[in-house]
């Protein structure tokens, strides 16, 4: 693999390889810093220097930037570190130092606003174009360990080290963010947190070192099933149909199960169907990513994995010998190429220092808009700012009202096709790109398939053993 420290030009994008690159990091050493692989061929196209990202410490920026929340280790001196590095142009990054140490990062799907949360519990948003911190508050008693936003933006999400999950509103708030609701049924750590639309409701998938992914309704709060692993779980993924539960544990082992989002009569109840198992790491499962090229993990065995999963097999090993991978995030290959002065006109996307300190205009009581963006199941919160507790639990229910009657009359309920269950030969071969692509356009159709072709394979593999 070739080393090129922060440079990246166009003969790279003639490698062969695909159209999307793996960016990792490790906690170990600053000095080890982000390295960027072609996702097909394996070449390294890019190492940039100085980083190591706490864990969910590390995102990708409306495809232009990469942020990362910098460690902090236990007994040194001064507040937190958070580096912005331009993808076209990686070899300077713009160094914000907020108050504390952050941990986990986040932002919303337009990449308008950033949020962090730190050891202490306290959370901070900032507004990327200008650098403002709107506002800080204390979401948590103990450590933030996760945070995500909604499918529309509309709700942040964040989990801590006590496995508790709030969830809070982001439309029209007023001095803090509005606490939307309290989810206390996991036991420990807060290791994942996904949102999507859902068939008629938003839904929350959260995972812990319990050994639990649990499923939510986000509208009220209301968990409607529990699955149980042999291990603490401890990353998640959805596939692109969201119809498959990648679930990665401390023992290497990464589950796979289908994710069905009904309410049970008992959601402690746990199913009876046996999870697809990928083995392939010999440390724990630290960061799950889809690309269209497959899955793939991260693991603290200093390694990354593509996955062929229709087969249970490894397509490609990267391997990381500098230090565990603790975070990773795909990205297009072409936002790596430098800009013409004409496309950094027209594509425009500013990016400003991060204010350590809420200036004197954002200490009132003025309101922060986060507009959501367009979805087809967007949680439509009031627009008006909420005064009290029972005007807010009023809203709650006429939101509920709505979404459920809508659900009710199938007016947004998707149509739901009874999958063939048998076992087909059409397997992907591994490294066929296409023959994978097609694998993955079949998951929203057909996801008991794929774990019906998966358990025979694994079967024919303890067949021959």
């Amino acid at each position: 693999m070739r080393e090129n420290e922060g440079k990246f030009g166009e003969k790279e994008m003639d490698c062969g390889g695909g159209r999307e690159a793996l960016v990792v990091c490790s906690d170990r050493s600053m000095s080890v810093g982000i390295t960027v692989w072609d996702m097909v061929c394996g070449d390294q196209l890019l190492h940039i220097p100085t980083c190591a990202a706490s864990p969910r410490g590390l995102l990708c920026l409306r495809e232009q930037f990469l942020v990362a929340s910098q460690i902090h280790r236990h007994g040194s001196i001064g507040g937190g570190a958070i580096f912005v590095w331009p993808l076209n142009k990686p070899q300077s990054p713009l160094r914000n130092y907020p108050m504390e140490a952050i941990g986990p990062v986040s932002c919303s799907k337009d990449g308008v606003y950033v949020v962090g949360g730190a050891p202490s519990g306290n959370s901070y948003i900032w507004e990327v174009a200008d650098g403002r911190l709107l506002r800080t508050w204390h979401a948590h008693q103990k450590s933030l360990t996760s945070l995500a936003f909604s499918d529309d933006d509309s709700l942040l999400i964040s989990g801590s080290d006590d496995g508790v999950i709030q969830v809070w509103s982001m439309i029209n708030c007023g001095r803090f963010p509005s606490l939307f609701h309290s989810l206390l049924e996991h036991t420990s750590s807060i290791t994942g947190l996904l949102s999507i639309s859902g068939s008629s409701s938003p839904v929350l998938v959260s995972s812990s070192l319990d050994g639990t992914c649990k499923v939510w309704d986000l509208v009220r709060g209301k968990l409607l099933r529990t699955r149980v692993f042999p291990a603490a779980i401890t990353a998640i993924v959805l596939d692109p149909g969201e119809q498959l539960l990648f679930s990665g544990s401390t023992d290497g082992l990464i589950f796979i199960t289908m994710l069905d989002t009904a309410l049970v009569g008992d959601p402690f109840d746990v199913p009876e169907d046996q999870p697809v198992v990928l083995n392939g790491h010999n440390g724990s499962i630290t960061a799950l990513v889809f690309s269209t090229s497959g899955l793939v993990s991260a693991s603290g065995d200093c390694s990354a994995c593509l996955w062929d999963i229709a087969n249970g097999v490894i397509i490609r090993r990267f391997n990381h010998p500098k230090g565990a991978i603790t975070n990773m995030v795909v990205i297009p290959k072409s936002s790596l190429l430098s800009v013409t002065n004409h496309q950094r006109f027209s594509n425009q996307f500013r990016v400003s220092l991060l204010d350590k300190y809420p200036q004197p205009g954002n200490s009132s009581m003025g309101m922060i808009t986060l507009l959501p963006s367009s979805s087809s199941h967007r949680v439509h919160l009031p627009t008006t700012g909420f005064q009290s507790a029972v005007s807010l639990n009023q809203q709650i229910l006429d939101l509920e009202a709505r979404m459920y009657t809508r659900s009710d009359t199938n007016e947004t309920r998707d149509e739901y096709r009874e999958p063939d269950v048998g076992c087909k030969n059409d397997k992907a071969c591994p490294g066929d790109e296409q023959a994978l692509a097609i694998t993955f356009t079949r998951f929203d159709a057909e996801p008991v398939d794929l774990i019906c072709r998966l358990n025979h394979t694994q079967k024919e593999k303890k067949a021959d053993d």
